[in-house]
């Protein structure tokens, strides 16, 4: 039974990459991870190994330092850093997300020295939208920004921000007009060296992700240049959003998706060593039906979200279905790493089973990105 096999969007050029990036992480990822957990943060000296490998923007054009690929590439990082078990390495939000921020709508001069530093890992990048009182509800964010001559003056602060510890860039999205609600919220360029006014808080302690660095962020009267303001108009932010989020959603359930499958490789493995009643574990007819059913979920999933990659590549994913991946996919994920842990036994509680860390992590994926619910409602616009 092969839970990896060549997948229909992978072109040649792909699965070299996807091979080489194995070699990679199992070289060189899995032996930091312990260090990741413990402190909490990956080392800048990985974000670099990353960067010359290509593996920090494989999807940005080659113009801007990235290796010029499609989605294709983005989707082989998250599928093997699900098959490692790895959710500490964040280039889905430093990659698939915010280099793409950037090559949407940044000015030229903004992409040529922005984008070259993220693919070589000199500059980190990060996100920040969720705030103390605005989650899913991107509409209800109070951070704001004020112009003042040829800056911005940002005031306010975020939370639960990905990659905020380590990060050297910020977008962050404010309101320019507080009276207009969702129509006067704005996206802007942080470069976080030497800015006054701008601080981070703790790294927050998780019950899962624990290498992954996640952070507050504070604004007091943090002056952006004015030319920082993604798009160049104000106003413009929400609709960015809306427009990147799918492809965001896309990559969870990409990541989603590779975890559930390496949860059942792994459990599959502990049920032909483990002795039980005379035999084997996997002889015994309710683990075999659990694997099964696990099996069953996977693979109809599966069928789903290569179809998604597809026609994202094809440019002709819409928003209800890049919801109902991520909805999907991280619900699926929940049940079969559940499933897979209670079939380790007392096992799958010790921390030091990959099985364990991977249910713990995978809990938050029903929240960010949007929370599921959110995603209920995204698809039912769809009636």
């Amino acid at each position: 039974m092969d839970l990896r096999p060549r997948r229909p969007w992978e072109t040649e050029e792909a699965a070299l990459f996807r091979a080489a990036l194995r070699r990679f992480l199992t070289d060189e990822a899995l032996p930091r991870e312990e260090r990741w957990r413990a402190q909490n943060f990956v080392d800048r000296e990985f974000w670099q190994m990353a960067g010359e490998i290509g593996a920090l923007l494989p999807s940005i054009p080659e113009d801007f330092g990235g290796s010029g690929g499609d989605f294709a590439f983005e989707a082989v990082i998250a599928e093997e850093l699900g098959y490692c078990g790895l959710t500490s390495f964040q280039q889905l939000i430093h990659g698939t997300i915010v280099a793409h921020y950037l090559l949407a709508y940044a000015t030229a001069e903004q992409k040529a020295r922005w984008l070259p530093q993220m693919a070589s890992g000199a500059m980190i990048g990060a996100i920040a939208m969720t705030e103390p009182g605005a989650g899913s509800d991107l509409k209800a964010l109070r951070t704001t920004a004020r112009r003042d001559g040829d800056s911005y003056v940002i005031n306010g602060s975020k939370i639960f921000i990905t990659n905020g510890i380590m990060a050297d860039l910020v977008i962050v999205a404010c309101s320019t007009d507080p009276a207009r609600g969702a129509k006067g919220i704005s996206l802007l360029v942080l470069e976080t060296a030497n800015a006054t006014g701008f601080a981070r808080g703790r790294n927050l302690h998780k019950i899962g992700m624990k290498g992954s660095d996640t952070a507050e962020l504070f604004f007091e009267n943090v002056r952006v240049p004015a030319e920082n303001l993604l798009g160049g108009i104000e106003g413009q932010g929400f609709i960015q959003m809306m427009t990147q989020l799918p492809q965001e959603r896309l990559g969870v359930a990409v990541g989603a998706q590779a975890m559930s499958e390496h949860g059942i490789e792994l459990t599959l493995d502990h049920a032909r060593d483990r002795a039980a009643f005379g035999g084997r574990l996997l002889d015994l007819q309710v683990p075999r039906h659990m694997l099964a059913d696990c099996l069953r979920e996977v693979r109809v999933s599966r069928t789903f979200v290569d179809d998604c990659i597809a026609r994202h590549i094809a440019g002709t994913l819409g928003p209800a279905d890049a919801s109902m991946a991520k909805l999907h996919t991280t619900e699926m994920q929940s049940r079969v790493l559940d499933a897979c842990l209670q079939l380790h036994g007392g096992y799958g509680f010790m921390e030091e089973y990959r099985i364990a860390r991977m249910f713990a992590d995978s809990r938050v994926q029903r929240i960010y990105a949007g929370a599921n619910e959110i995603m209920k409602e995204i698809i039912a616009r769809e009636f």
